[in-house]
């Protein structure tokens, strides 16, 4: 990843934009990573979906919800009889 600084952003903004558009840019502040500049598609890679998915008990999907309480159920050990 190629580096600049933030006074480098000043002089040569259009340079290191071009950069960015080849791969990520890190732009450093008194020798310290502060920002990195990534195309709009590697930004869309980085944060995309997890395979895994999450739910509130809810707003959980009914067949989600019945397992979440069923293993509730388990773990705490309610007894019927």
């Amino acid at each position: 990843m190629k580096q600049f600084t933030f006074s480098d952003m000043n002089r040569a903004s259009g340079e290191i934009l071009e950069a960015a558009l080849i791969e990520p840019v890190s732009l450093t502040k008194r020798g310290k990573d502060k920002l990195v500049i990534l195309t709009a598609e590697q930004y869309r890679k980085l944060i995309g979906r997890s395979h895994t998915q999450a739910y509130g008990l809810l707003d959980a999907p009914e067949d989600i919800h019945q397992e979440l309480m069923s293993g509730l159920d388990d773990i705490v050990g309610t007894d019927d009889a």
